[in-house]
């Protein structure tokens, strides 16, 4: 049975929100606040976390954060903001996903399970000179660690999981910054992508890892 930590403080919208993942054969442990979310983080192994953006005792950008530095585990924020700089906060800060209130409980179940298989994939990704270790959340470069912002880590493992396949922007922006129908605007993809190239490429103004597919879309490519 899949583990579960709910940190949500309205009382009544967890015990339904439990009952419903339980009957999808779930186990699910619920805390109200950011401390009992911690505590009970660090003394259970957890599949996914269910987080809550506003809690009475602290947010949930600085819980993603505590959890992401010391696992990979996937984090989905629960939440009734739809400002567009809570959702890229919440990216950067590592969540897997930005689900708004009110929910469509199926697709909260569906995107659960696809961050946990995207959790157990493959362990290590390559491209060139360039290794991913999704197991520990490193990139490395020539044995060398890069040190990538939870949004250009997230960008870069979509590439290499995808390596060869040619992702148009829509698609990229779908997988990444989906929000209730709403996007991150084309600009900000565009500064990603330069991040990303100013700390893998050798000569970024020359891309060989991630390339630009003019009019398309980008792809990663192993040469």
């Amino acid at each position: 049975m899949r583990n579960i930590l709910l940190i949500e403080d309205d009382i009544s919208l967890a015990k339904s929100l439990s009952g419903f993942l339980q009957s999808e054969g779930f186990s699910v442990a619920h805390a109200l606040g950011m401390t009992d979310g911690i505590e009970l983080f660090e003394k259970e192994n957890f599949e996914c976390v269910l987080l809550d953006l506003s809690l009475d005792d602290g947010n949930g950008f600085s819980i993603c954060s505590r959890i992401k530095s010391q696992s990979d585990t996937p984090v989905i924020f629960l939440t009734a903001s739809a400002d567009e700089t809570c959702t890229v906060m919440g990216f950067e800060v590592g969540a897997d996903d930005y689900i708004g209130k009110p929910f469509r409980p199926r697709e909260l179940v569906a995107r659960i399970k696809n961050a946990i298989r995207k959790h157990a994939s493959q362990p290590l990704l390559q491209c060139s000179n360039v290794i991913i270790d999704t197991s520990r959340g490193v990139c490395r470069k020539n044995n060398s660690e890069i040190f990538l912002s939870a949004l250009e880590y997230r960008l870069l493992v979509l590439f290499f999981t995808n390596k060869g396949i040619l992702l148009s922007r829509e698609k990229i922006m779908d997988e990444l910054w989906t929000f209730s129908g709403e996007f991150v605007g084309d600009s900000t993809l565009n500064v990603y992508i330069k991040r990303l190239r100013d700390k893998i490429e050798d000569d970024p103004a020359n891309p060989q890892i991630l390339k630009t597919v003019r009019g398309l879309g980008y792809k990663a490519v192993d040469e």
